[in-house]
């Protein structure tokens, strides 16, 4: 893994040249060592509990639109009465033996404005979309 260190104290947004400079090294070593997009991921992904950084308002949507990771687009899904939310988590990358921790990273990465540690109906869509990339 390679762990990229940005500087911000956590409660506020990341600035634009750190952004732009932190999507140009990324495309040199996605290129360099053919990283797939599922492995753009951040501390808190890795260490759900342990970790919360970048923090909520780290741009994971404008680094997916990049090419570094994935993002969601919730537009006419439909989740199935049986979808498994957690498993879902599972699937996409992260370690679901403490759930709520789980909830909270992802909530970190994919749904900035929440810091619940549930899964509402808006969050299944998102996991429901997100699971069908990751397999």
């Amino acid at each position: 893994s390679i762990g990229i260190e940005i500087d911000n104290n956590g409660s506020e947004p990341f600035t634009d040249s750190q952004i732009k400079s932190l999507i140009g090294l990324l495309g040199r070593l996605k290129e360099a060592y053919d990283i797939p997009t599922t492995n753009f991921i951040g501390h808190s992904d890795i260490a759900p509990g342990r970790k919360v950084d970048p923090n909520r308002y780290f741009p994971w949507q404008k680094l997916s639109e990049n090419g570094f990771g994935y993002w969601y687009d919730t537009t006419g899904i439909k989740v199935p009465e049986n979808f498994d939310a957690l498993q879902a988590l599972r699937i996409i990358g992260y370690d679901i033996k403490k759930p709520e921790a789980a909830v909270y990273s992802f909530k970190l990465h994919f749904v900035q404005n929440d810091s619940t540690k549930i899964i509402n109906d808006e969050d299944k869509k998102i996991l429901y979309d997100l699971e069908k990339k990751y397999q």
